[in-house]
């Protein structure tokens, strides 16, 4: 099962004064949130009713409910979540994993058509299934209208950059595809006892696959890919120099020149959060122009979306104006400008 970041119920937004201080002429009140994770409860009676899953056993994040994430997009001012599809269990027959697929991508692909404008999704890609990523897509993107792709960063020891995944790449670059990614099951071997996986091993499993990216030259090889980083980057833009000054002993070696090259072509979301020692470093290394806005809900749970990470956001001082309005929402619709006639 996935490790998640949740010890709150997710359906409990917070009663905090965040919505009084969002003005009709406030830019934050359309936001786009690139980072929500969407368990269907379609999908959930599919996998309890076939005997996969139990539905007392399943991570409290796993319990999504629409009233509540709309609840919560009104509370923070989000006009549009694109949401991430989560199937929990790894299945091994074939035929089961793509009807797990299927179940999740047609409940996505009604919730958006209930709620067009408020809701679109990534179809997920699998690092280990060619197959089933090729029908993901197909089904995803042609028939219900997927504004990109979701990925893990690992899987099984495998990232993201590692070459034998060229042919989903290439035909993900065919597409001009946005690549959304995100860590999941992680190797957490060495980890002190009692620190839970989502503290630091995420971010090192995406700092790991930002460098085999990196290392690989997966965007010189497939130059129309953007890739999304999850949690600011991992710990990448903090270490950006170390890996300039050191890159030369990787295997494949890397350029200085080809890390701040990717440095500038990933995104980054904020669901770090964004603090006043961690955005400066962001900023450097890539701009406010690569940043996205991402609440990580439900596993974070709601109260701390509203509470503590959009209102750092919003009121964070290496931020002016025009940052946050970038960050909000203008990045987002010039990455997917499908977003604006929604």
């Amino acid at each position: 099962m996935p490790q998640s970041a949740d010890t709150t119920d997710p359906q409990a937004p917070g009663d905090i004064g965040l919505r009084t201080a969002l003005s009709a002429d406030d830019a934050r009140h359309e936001r786009v949130d690139v980072h929500h994770h969407y368990t269907a409860p379609e999908w959930v009676r599919w996998a309890e009713k076939n005997g996969f899953a139990d539905r007392a056993s399943l991570p409290p994040w796993s319990r999504w409910d629409e009233a509540a994430a709309l609840d919560l997009m009104d509370l923070t001012g989000t006009r549009t979540s694109i949401l991430t599809v989560a199937m929990l269990g790894r299945f091994q027959d074939a035929a089961t994993r793509k009807e797990s697929t299927r179940v999740a991508l047609d409940a996505v692909g009604d919730l958006t058509v209930r709620h067009s404008g408020r809701f679109a999704f990534f179809t997920p890609v699998f690092l280990d299934d060619a197959e089933l990523s090729r029908w993901s897509v197909s089904h995803g993107m042609d028939q219900l209208g997927a504004v990109g792709v979701s990925a893990r960063t690992s899987t099984g020891g495998t990232f993201l950059g590692d070459p034998k995944l060229d042919p989903i790449m290439a035909e993900l670059d065919e597409r001009a595809a946005v690549i959304s990614t995100h860590p999941m099951q992680v190797n957490t071997s060495g980890a002190p006892e009692g620190v839970p996986p989502f503290v630091c091993d995420f971010l090192m499993d995406t700092t790991y696959a930002a460098l085999s990216l990196i290392m690989n030259g997966t965007l010189d090889r497939f130059p129309r890919l953007t890739f999304i980083l999850p949690h600011g980057g991992g710990y990448l833009p903090y270490i950006a120099s170390r890996i300039e000054v050191f890159g030369r002993q990787l295997v494949p070696a890397v350029d200085p020149g080809r890390v701040r090259d990717y440095l500038h072509r990933f995104y980054y979301d904020t669901a770090a959060p964004m603090s006043p020692s961690a955005t400066p470093t962001l900023l450097a290394a890539a701009g406010s122009s690569r940043i996205l806005y991402g609440t990580d809900w439900p596993p974070t749970a709601a109260q701390v979306v509203a509470d503590v990470t959009t209102p750092a956001l919003d009121a964070d001082p290496a931020l002016g104006d025009r940052e946050r309005g970038e960050i909000n929402r203008g990045n987002a619709l010039r990455l997917l400008p499908v977003l604006a006639s929604a």
